[in-house]
Parts: structure tokens; sequence; C-alpha cells
């Protein structure tokens, strides 16, 4: 795997001092070179090897460490690459094994970083230069067999990092460009967590949402998002209810700084039906639909995972859909509240096979915050496997290609 970190304009840079142990690098080709200790402990499983020093630039200060832990005792799994060749600027890539790097501030607890990006100095002065006409990673990796021993000193760049498009509306649910008001969003990019996973199952204050997770913290036009999950290269959002219409900024905030702002649309709606990718067949993308049971989806049979209950609909037959981004509901109900009273979706139609179809329930479901459910009742259309399923809300038709299969 690669662990990289690319370079934002409001970066948090920490500055390394030297390390307390003799790093190697040996030029391998062209930009690349092995990264090896001199001292690393083998307990007859696996090698750890630690490099750690002195830094500041981030808080008060403190000490950080580079940990890698690899199978056998075998050479070095880890390569640097300098991008561009020459350039000390550094991305690992890693065979075997982990490989972490973590500060812990003066006085606080350590701090975690999942992505890794240095720029390595050394001081060829005091550091064993061999082969290379310069002392520095890039030189070495631009000479095959070249060398250069010494402390580690150089920088680490802990900013967030939005990817490019990396803003999308639940991917289950569309995963659109376009996100609204109280729906669920997904941004990808690097360094957005200094934990490896969390969600907000256990972080609600009563029936409130959390807007930090893990130390990670968002803001979607300037107001604060609510985190669902927290993970170095994944953050899930519930976009607040107040958030303005038009083109707005979102922000990703942790220890370690906060993420160029993203610029995305926001609409009033987004409506998207839940239709996982796992329920993407041959014929094309189904619905996430269940029977009143609760445990039965409405899939053809044969297409789905041994041992899930599957069964055709039928008209006359109540099903049940899950959706996110339709709007406003009466009474009007706050994103990011667990909601604890009845409500109702107006304006949500449904068609098979564009026949429209009676719908008994559309709100947002009791006990959450953001999701609506849809009680629907199959209209009498051909008997189909792949059954076009359309719905629209406030005359707007929703643009996901659904099927459902509808037997006699």
């Amino acid at each position: 795997m690669f662990l990289v970190l690319s370079s934002a304009a409001s970066a948090v840079v920490v500055t390394l001092g030297p390390s307390t142990q003799a790093v190697t690098f040996t030029g391998t080709g062209v930009g690349t070179s092995r990264m090896s200790w001199g001292s690393c402990v083998y307990d007859g499983k696996q090698t750890t090897c630690t490099v750690s020093g002195p830094y500041t630039g981030l808080g008060q200060g403190g000490t950080y460490s580079f940990l890698l832990v690899y199978p056998g005792n075998g050479a070095s799994p880890l390569s640097a690459v300098s991008s561009p060749p020459g350039n000390d600027l550094v991305y690992y890539s890693l065979t075997a094994g982990s490989f972490t790097f973590t500060i812990t501030p003066n006085g606080g607890t350590p701090v975690r970083f999942y992505d890794l990006t240095n720029r390595l100095f050394f001081d060829p002065s005091t550091d064993s230069c061999t082969g290379v006409s310069a002392c520095g990673v890039g030189a070495v990796g631009l000479s095959i067999g070249g060398t250069i021993t010494g402390p580690q000193n150089g920088t680490f760049d802990t900013t967030p990092v939005i990817n490019v498009g990396g803003v999308v509306t639940a991917t289950d649910y569309g995963g659109f460009k376009t996100i609204s008001p109280a729906t669920f969003v997904e941004i990808y990019g690097l360094n957005l967590a200094t934990t490896p996973g969390l969600d907000w199952s256990n972080a609600f204050n009563g029936t409130q949402a959390p807007i930090t997770l893990g130390g990670t913290t968002a803001t979607v036009g300037g107001l604060p998002a609510y985190v669902e999950l927290a993970s170095p290269h994944q953050v899930n959002l519930l976009v607040p209810s107040g958030v303005a219409l038009g083109q707005q900024q979102v922000v990703v905030s942790t220890i370690g700084g906060a993420s160029v702002a993203t610029t995305v649309t926001v609409n009033a709606i987004a409506p998207g039906i839940l239709a996982p990718p796992v329920f993407k067949f041959a014929a094309g993308q189904y619905a996430f639909a269940l029977f009143p049971d609760n445990r039965t989806y409405v899939l053809p049979p044969g297409v789905a995972p041994a041992g899930l209950p599957t069964a055709r609909a039928k008209p006359g037959d109540v099903i049940i859909f899950y959706g996110l981004g339709f709007g406003p509901v009466s009474p009007n109900l706050t994103a990011g509240t667990l909601v604890e009273q009845s409500n109702q979706l107006f304006n949500f139609q449904a068609a098979f096979a564009g026949v429209q179809a009676t719908v008994p329930f559309a709100g947002l479901v009791q006990t959450y915050t953001g999701l609506y459910q849809f009680n629907i009742v199959v209209p009498n259309v051909p008997a189909s496997d792949t059954t076009p399923f359309t719905f629209s809300i406030n005359g707007t038709a929703g643009t996901q290609s659904l099927l459902l299969p509808i037997g006699n």
C-alpha cells in the first residue's frame, strides 16, 4: 500500500528533530530507495523497528515516532519514493506489515497519523553518504546502490486533505455530487481522522447526534455537521438542516489542522432510495425493499447469497423502502435530533412500470435521524423480475435506475 499525503495551502507542518536511531536509505531505482534502521528487534515471529525524536510546529511540541512492524527478520519492506525523482519529498510504500507515525504532545496523549509524506534532511558534514553526489534521500533515489545513513531530520504535513470530487451523498443511496440539508454525505481523503474508525453509535448526548467524533469535526456552509463516521480516509456526516442553498464549503478538521475548503452545491433536496451495490446483479440495480416481516427481501429467487430470504412482491403487497435527502416533513424536525414523534412527508409518489402506487406512509424513521421510510402498495402490473421502480418528490423525479421483481 502507499501512504501518501498531498500538500495543502493551510498545511500544519510538524518539524522533526534528529532521530534517536540511524536511518539508512539505499538507492534501488530512479526515485526509489529502501528504508531501514540500524537497530531493530526480532522476537522470533516479527521484526519491530522504531525511529523517534523531538518535534515542533504543532501545539507545544513533543516527541514523534515511526514504528515499522513486519513478519520475519528479512530485509525492510519499506520503500521511500522521491517525488519527483531527486526531491526529498518522500512517499512511503509498504509491501508487508504496518508502518505508523505518532506524535506525543508534551503533557498530552499520543496522536496517530495514518497517511505519511515527509521531507527528510541529512547533515552531509556528519552523515555517511556513499555513491551519491549529495547527502539527500532524493539523491540516493537517483543512484542505484547509493546509500545514506544518519539521524533523520525533516517535516511532516498533518493536515487533513479532501480528495477532488471527494464529497458525495451516501453512496448506498445514489452517491450524488449535489447534496442537500439534512442528508448524509461521505467525504473521502487523507488524514481525515486520527483513529482507525469510529461511528456515532455510542456518542449521542441523549437525543443529540455528535458534532465531534474521535477529534474529527466538520462544517458545511460554516455550520457544524453531525459526524456519523470518522476514519483516516472516510468521514460520514449528517448535513445540518440550516445550511444555505447554493455553493457552500466543506471543511474537515482534526488536531492536525483544517483541510482546504471543498466547494459543493447544496439543493433543497437530493433524494435517493437505498440501493446498495450488493443489490446490483446482471439485470441491473435493485432497490433495497423489505416485506413487513423485516427479514424477507424483495429480490428475484436465486440472485441473493445463500440463506438470505427473498421473494417476489405481488400486486397488493405492502413493501418497505428507505431513503435520504427528501426534504422537510410535517411537523418540521431538525436533523441531528433523534425522531420521537409521528411525522409525514408530503408529495412523495412512486410507480412500478409507470403505474402509480399507493403510499400509506412516507416520513422520517422514529428513533433515528435523517432516514426516511416509505411503505408502498404494489399496483397491478405484469409479472417481471425487472420491473422499473421510479419515484418523485414535489414533482422532481429521482435519478436512480432501479428494479424490483413482481410476481403473480
